[in-house]
């Protein structure tokens, strides 16, 4: 199902413009119980939440149920993309190996699903959207459709509240530990994928470089890009160490954050 320019346009135009209707929807599906939910809508798919979004349309994929069938449509109808502007955001569990080491299969999977949950919930009450779980680790994106120029701000609140949702600035420590990195920049987004089986992604240079930046976060850090840093409004003053990256010639700047207890 090839691109076409009037698909292109849909999704510069999506994606660009700030839609407070669909904004607000969000915000309450999200509040819903329970997960899992639709990755761009956020309508709930399970228990009384799930009973509701039926009633109005909105049910699991049978083909992709990391949607509904409401977003699923547009997904395919809709099928390409087009590069704009947002911010990216890739958080992952530190010393997954060894902790999986401690535990039973099914204890470990119980952690994962905590982990998910808990990112899912903070991604979408920050404007973003998950585009995917890859192991244990988290890749969102906050495109400028739910948030305008706020989306690196967006982005670097929504990793904070990460961090504070999985236990690192509570006295005893966190109940998983998490590294994180934000970068932001132009990137293609759109959906990719054949017949049905349409997923909506992110593609480029900036998601490379917010992985690596994940991948080099210490457990309780997040590992800011300077230019995120500047859009987000952070202090100027914090300070910068600049990192090489794996794969890339050109080193980068950052700012490491952190949470505090309290």
């Amino acid at each position: 199902m090839p691109a076409t320019d009037k698909d292109e346009q849909f999704w510069r135009d999506f994606l660009s413009h700030p839609d407070s209707f669909m904004s607000i929807g969000r915000r309450f599906f999200s509040r819903l119980p329970a997960d899992p939910r639709c990755r761009l809508c956020a309508a709930p798919f399970a228990s009384g939440g799930g009973v509701a979004m039926r009633l109005i349309g909105k049910r699991q994929s049978s083909a992709n149920p990391n949607y509904c069938t409401s977003c699923e449509k547009v997904l395919i109808k809709h099928h390409g993309g087009a590069e704009v502007d947002g911010s990216m955001l890739f958080a992952d569990i530190r010393g997954s190996t060894a902790l999986a080491e401690k535990m039973t299969p099914t204890e470990f999977r119980s952690v994962l699903d905590r982990f998910y949950s808990t990112a899912s919930r903070v991604v979408f009450a920050h404007d973003g959207m998950v585009d995917k779980y890859v192991g244990d680790e988290l890749v969102a994106v906050f495109p400028p459709m739910y948030s305008a120029e706020r989306h690196a701000e967006r982005a670097v609140e929504a990793a904070k509240a990460l961090l504070r949702a999985t236990g690192h600035a509570d006295p005893e420590g966190p109940w998983v530990p998490i590294g994180a990195g934000v970068h932001t920049g132009r990137a293609w987004f759109g959906a990719m994928g054949e017949g049905t089986h349409v997923e909506l992604t992110i593609v480029g240079d900036r998601i490379n470089v917010t992985a690596r930046l994940a991948s080099l976060a210490q457990a309780g850090e997040i590992l800011v890009s300077v230019e995120a840093a500047e859009k987000a409004g952070l202090d100027p003053s914090l300070p910068r160490q600049t990192l090489e990256l794996k794969g890339r010639q050109e080193p980068i700047e950052v700012v490491s954050l952190r949470v505090n207890a309290g």
